[in-house]
């Protein structure tokens, strides 16, 4: 029964209650020593990317050039300031995310998708690997209509590129950015501090390319 429940998004009458009071977490990202909390620089663009297990999907994004910084976090559930361990217990209807905060001028917005599409498996459903849970589900989320038509588009693409090798339909969602409540201090920039840790992630081998005109 459990294992059922982790499969299956709360609705607001199965949803743990949370808290008002937000988590505590670092100021600074432990690798660039950058502000991982808003005002950030009006040149900077932000995006949310839900992959799986979040340490190694913000490890993919801290490592390139022109990306500002990085921070794991919660969102698209109903939980207010979620706890890690609320989170994986399937009753916040939360994903594990990562905030990229990055310079278009040093990278684009279709790298990034590159990157998010070639990382992970996003035809899975509620799970990544042997990672199984609502929490491990595919997303983007996004903040301006432009971005999320870019990322419409790109799923469309990518869709295409799985079928030809024989994979299933993409279970990823696409929608503007719910409130991204950032995850404990143990959990940010995790593989910096533990670089043996786990990372589930495995992408499908299949190339994304964008269409350019």
């Amino acid at each position: 029964m459990n294992f059922l429940r982790k499969l299956k998004l709360p609705d607001k009458t199965t949803a743990l209650p949370g808290r008002n009071e937000t988590l505590e977490v670092p100021d600074y990202h432990f690798v660039n020593r950058k502000s991982i909390k808003p005002p950030f620089s009006n040149e900077l663009q932000t995006i949310i990317f839900g992959m799986g297990c979040f340490w190694g999907a913000e490890r993919i994004f801290w490592e390139q050039d022109g990306v500002h910084v990085t921070a794991v976090g919660y969102a698209g559930g109903i939980t207010p300031n979620p706890t890690y361990e609320e989170v994986c217990s399937g009753l916040t209807g939360h994903s594990e995310v990562v905030l990229v905060v990055f310079n278009q001028r040093q990278i684009t917005f279709q790298t990034l998708l590159s990157m998010f599409w070639e990382g992970h498996n996003p035809t899975q459903g509620m799970r990544q690997g042997n990672d199984i849970g609502t929490q491990y589900r595919s997303g983007i989320y996004t903040f301006s209509k432009e971005q999320q038509t870019l990322a419409e588009a790109s799923r469309e693409i990518f869709h295409g590129a799985l079928a030809v090798k024989g994979f299933p339909a993409i279970t990823t969602e696409i929608y503007p950015a719910p409130t991204f409540y950032y995850a404990e201090h143990d959990h940010q920039q995790y593989l910096a501090k533990v670089p043996n840790g786990y990372c589930g992630l495995g992408g499908t081998g299949v190339t994304y390319k964008a269409e350019t005109n």
